[in-house]
Formats: C-alpha cells, sequence, structure tokens
C-alpha cells in the first residue's frame, strides 16, 4: 500500500547537498515525489511509498549528508499524488 508524506526538515540543511542527498536517497528505496528548498532555510520533502520506504527515508532524513546538521523532521500524512520518479524542485 503506497502513502504519501509530507516532511519539513529543520537545520543546516541549505547550500550542503541536502537536495541531492534525498534524491540519491529515494531513488534508491523507489520513492516517488520531490524535495525543494522553502525561503525560512528549511527543505521539503513530500514522498510516496510503502511504509517501510517512508521508515528509511526518515532515518535517512535525520541523519543527511555528511555537511549538514539536522535539527529537526516535522512529518504529517499528506495527499496521494501520481508521480513517476523523484525531482528537485524550484
Amino acid at each position: 500500500m503506497q502513502i504519501a508524506r509530507l516532511y519539513r526538515v529543520y537545520g543546516r540543511v541549505q547550500g550542503v547537498g541536502y537536495r541531492y542527498f534525498v534524491q540519491h536517497v529515494a531513488a534508491r528505496l523507489g520513492v516517488r515525489g520531490w524535495v525543494r528548498n522553502l525561503d525560512d532555510g528549511s527543505v521539503e520533502v513530500y514522498a510516496v511509498g510503502s511504509r517501510a520506504d517512508h521508515d528509511d527515508l526518515s532515518a535517512r532524513l535525520h541523519r543527511g549528508p555528511s555537511m549538514a546538521d539536522v535539527h529537526a523532521v516535522d512529518v504529517q500524512e499528506a495527499a496521494l499524488e501520481k508521480l513517476s520518479d523523484f525531482r528537485i524542485a524550484g
């Protein structure tokens, strides 16, 4: 069963390759969705996958790439969108 979640990642997550890290992780997991920087310095991730995929993705979002310093990750259930891949958005 596929579910969708919206993650908001806080900390030093812009300018450190975080979006590319998320795109790589999502591709390896087979998760569809997108990632984008927000004006307040956080990163937003929309992801569609199984519960197990989300468990793996969430754990990796909390760690991030080596140059990142993740302080918090908020998550909420989201409406399911039909997407074919995972991309870096705007």
